[in-house]
Formats: structure tokens, sequence, C-alpha cells
């Protein structure tokens, strides 16, 4: 598998010495290096590479700053002289975190567990979409605490995203647990948001946020200010969703 990367450091020296690890690496390609960590914030939203080899002591925005604004499919190995920021490094959910002076062999440790991952989670994806290419399905298989669970596109209610994993809040659940009186539990499977985005019918589930893609039929109202209020939870559309949603609305109200 190749993947794509960009590196971060406002120290030349270290951005050079990255870029020869990247040049001498199999499967490993650069798409461009930044000393300004302003500049490298548009460009990797944009690009959106794989990996991004990030510093986090840096001028106007530290690493930690910046990684929680990348893609959600970006994943950040942290480069860094401080090894105390290590702990802290997780809570992004970097992939490894490299402590300067960077030796070759740690580089690629650290490109192999990237490597990993991804396999991983292309994996998933595949295993999730087998035999629903064609969208006709009206149901998907999700991985679940090691089992394979399979749940009706018509059962879901909303899918909700958390670092490497997504949760989904099906039907069923929430009225058994209203009947019950106690709070629904989601089916916790390891994806990506954008995974999941891709893998929904578009024509029955929408992205309304960041972390949010809700089953368009389940809606009980929107509110004046763009909340969604579908089974026990509101969820408000965020405005790098709201133009495609509206267009949603309008297509769906008669007169409007």
């Amino acid at each position: 598998m190749n993947l794509s990367c960009i590196i971060v450091d406002d120290e030349p020296l270290a951005v050079r010495l990255l870029e020869s690890f990247v040049a001498k690496t199999p499967g490993l390609t650069l798409m461009a290096s930044f000393t300004d960590p302003v500049e490298a914030v548009n460009a990797v939203k944009e690009n959106r590479p794989d990996l991004l080899f990030l510093d986090i002591q840096m001028p106007d925005i530290n690493g930690m700053e910046l990684a929680h604004v990348i893609p959600e499919e970006t994943r950040v190995i942290f480069t860094t002289a401080f090894k105390e920021y290590a702990f802290e490094s997780y809570e992004v959910s970097a992939l490894d975190f490299l402590l300067k002076p960077i030796r070759y062999n740690k580089f690629v440790a650290a490109v192999e567990k990237a490597r990993m991952w991804f396999e991983r989670t292309h994996e998933t994806i595949v295993e999730n979409s087998r035999d629903y290419e064609t969208r006709n399905e009206e149901t998907i298989f999700l991985k679940v605490d090691g089992e394979y669970q399979q749940v009706s596109l018509s059962n879901v209610l909303y899918v909700s995203g958390m670092k490497d994993y997504v949760m989904f809040y099906l039907d069923d659940k929430r009225q058994l647990a209203v009947e019950q009186g106690k709070a629904s539990r989601p089916l916790v499977t390891h994806l990506t948001m954008k995974a999941v985005e891709e893998m929904l019918p578009q024509d029955k589930f929408m992205r309304v946020n960041r972390s949010y893609i809700v089953a368009l039929d389940k809606i009980r109202k929107v509110d004046r200010n763009d909340c969604i209020y579908i089974g026990g939870e509101i969820i408000h559309v965020t405005d790098a969703y709201l133009d495609k949603f509206l267009e949603y609305l309008k297509s769906r109200c008669p007169g409007c």
C-alpha cells in the first residue's frame, strides 16, 4: 500500500532530514513540506495526505492545535524533541511519536505501523461493504466486538464518530431503552466517518456535521437554528454541510 505524506516542522534541517527519510522509504510519497504551520493547514485540508509528520513546538500554531483541524482521514506521526508531549499526542489519535534526533529505523517502524493501520481500516471497509456496491441491499454487516452483526438500514437513526470508531444508533434499541428507562447503547465499530459516509446510500443518509450522519427519513423536525430532532437527539447542521442539507429540505417541502 502506497501512502502519501506531508511534513510540517519549523526547523529547515529537520524538514530536510525527514525528506531524505521519505525519499528512501518504499511506498511513501511526499506531497509537500512546510516550515510555516499556518501555510500547512490549508495544504493539508486541500491535499488530504494519508500521513502528516508534524512537529509540536512551532510559532503561531503548535502541532497539537494543528492536529485538531486536519481532515479525519489524515493520520499524524508527531516529531518532536520534547518527550513530555507523548501522552497528549494520543489524545488526538496520533499513530506514533518520534523523539528527535530521529533515527531512520524508528522512522521506518512508524511508517510500517501506519501502513498496518491503513490496511486494517481498508479491510474493515471492504468487509462492511461486501456485496453492497449496487446499493440495492437493505442491510449491512458491522464488526462489533469481533462478531459480525447484520443491521437493517431502515433501523438506523444516526451515526456518530469518535476518533477511530463510529457508533450506530438504532431505532429499535432506542425504543426498548425508553420502555426500560435506560440510555440507548449504540453499536460501536472500528471505522472512520468518511468510510461510513461512502458506504451508506446517499439518498437515505446525509452527513450534517463532522461527527454525525443522519437517516433522512427519521428526522422529526428541523428548527430555525438548523438543529435536527431525531430520536432523542438534537444535532446541529454546521455551515460546511448546511447548503446541501437545505437543498434536500426544499426538494422535500412542497411550496417552500
